[in-house]
């Protein structure tokens, strides 16, 4: 039975090599949202850092999506996806790793948290690109939405059981001993991709292209269709608000309302459970309302919520009033992705898959490591309460490309066949199918 009759019986989780791909995922979320609460209490409890330096860590997890972002889309779909994979997993474990041994031997700095950062950062960008990009392989297009709502799931199950592990593991052992369990979720998440069976043959190489032609290629696919265009610009302005809150909170939780590490773990996994119900519910809304108004009102309402983080104050209400804004907050961002990642996923011709997703993580990620320089100084300077309160006031500028955009009077995203869908692409888009054929063919966040 093929993928596409498998998948149509009973849906992603049918399929082996899906589960397989989920259960790495599983594995790396949840070492990474220990490290989440980890690594910044490092910093902060045992290196005694500044607000301005937290926010410099944040910057350098996240700087590699500018520096690396676009050549990894071009140099991703020119390689097979899962042993590209395999390998940023095992890069990201062994620097992790490096952390718990250093603080062991007395010799562990800020500089060798900030190497770490841009390490763990670089691999991860090859290894998102190619895992979006790598899911269409796995699973047929009617069947993307289902996949990554499992997906989100997964991730938002680890938000809410991470930072709470993570903090209590923190306030046991030590921060720089709670951050081995990220270097083991990554090692194990390699095991897992091991044990897919999909076959993925080497993508051939494109006649007389370039590098910097390939690049070119994915650019203007992205800056060519009006709702990429869009998309792009408004999860470009959110994670930049995103990053701000990022940078600042740990500083904020534990100087300003007064947390102890497992205490703000707690408050971190409650602020994912939105996160978690957002997942859980991505497909229901977007079948019910449609994927592009669920697109839109995702950030048109939640986006007010963000205000309760500077509104929380010291002690027992103010870690609950962060809690519910960062909720509330986390389902709009998560019920966004999953329709907007999906679409993307779909109108892709699979030869452009690394690159647009790698375009579009330079524009919609590239944010990040300036959100994080701009919080660290905004904390630095006038209070990570000021901080908060400029994020949260960002934060109801992001729906306003939606609203200003053709977005805001669809009820459904283009299909691979509409007009609107070939704006960027004269060539119907296609997917892969599970022998390798190809089949006309599409969600996140972040």
């Amino acid at each position: 039975m093929s993928v596409t009759s498998r998948a149509a019986a009973g849906g992603p989780m049918r399929i082996r090599d899906f589960r397989m791909l989920l259960a790495g995922a599983a594995s790396g979320q949840l070492g990474a949202q220990v490290t989440l609460v980890a690594l910044p209490l490092v910093a902060v409890l045992e290196l005694d850092a500044s607000a301005f330096q937290v926010g410099l860590l944040t910057a350098a997890e996240t700087a590699a999506f500018l520096l690396v972002g676009l050549p990894a889309g071009a140099l991703t779909d020119r390689m097979r996806k899962r042993p590209l994979m395999i390998r940023a997993d095992l890069v990201r474990a062994a620097a992790m790793a490096s952390i718990p041994v250093a603080a062991l031997a007395h010799v562990l700095t800020m500089a060798q948290l900030y190497a770490v950062a841009l390490v763990t950062g670089v691999a991860t960008v090859f290894f998102d690109v190619a895992h979006q990009s790598y899911l269409p392989q796995i699973l047929p297009r009617d069947q993307l939405v289902a996949g990554n709502g499992a997906l989100e799931t997964v991730r938002s199950t680890a938000q809410v059981t991470g930072p709470g592990v993570g903090g209590g593991l923190v306030q046991l052992a030590g921060a720089h001993l709670a951050v081995i369990v990220d270097a083991i979720g990554y090692a194990l998440s390699a095991l897992f991709l091991l044990r897919v069976e999909q076959p993925e043959e080497q993508p051939e190489p494109a006649t007389g292209g370039s590098l910097r032609k390939d690049i070119g290629e994915g650019i203007r696919f992205v800056t060519g269709h009006p709702l990429l265009r869009v998309i792009a610009v408004t999860t470009g302005l959110a994670n930049l608000c995103t990053a701000v809150l990022m940078a600042t909170q740990t500083v904020y939780l534990v100087r300003v309302v007064g947390l102890q590490p497992g205490a703000l773990g707690l408050v971190m996994s409650a602020s994912a459970v939105g996160g978690l119900l957002g997942a859980l519910g991505a497909a229901h809304l977007a079948t019910r309302l449609g994927q592009a108004r669920v697109i839109l009102l995702s950030v048109l309402v939640t986006g007010p919520f963000a205000f309760l983080w500077p509104l929380s104050g010291h002690g027992v209400l103010g870690a609950a009033l962060f809690a519910t804004g960062s909720a509330v907050a986390s389902f709009g961002a998560v019920v966004y992705n999953v329709s907007q990642v999906s679409f993307r996923q779909g109108l892709c011709p699979p030869r452009l898959l690394g690159r647009m997703n790698a375009t579009l993580r330079f524009l919609m990620w590239g944010t990040l490591p300036l959100g994080a320089l701009l919080g660290g100084a905004l904390a630095q300077s006038f209070g990570p309460r000021t901080a908060l309160a400029w994020c949260a006031a960002g934060f109801l500028a992001v729906p306003l490309p939606l609203l200003f955009s053709p977005l805001r009077r669809m009820r459904d995203l283009p299909g691979p066949d509409d007009p609107l869908a070939g704006a960027a692409d004269e060539t119907p888009p296609k997917a892969a199918t599970a022998d390798g054929g190809e089949r006309t063919a599409p969600a996140p966040t972040r």
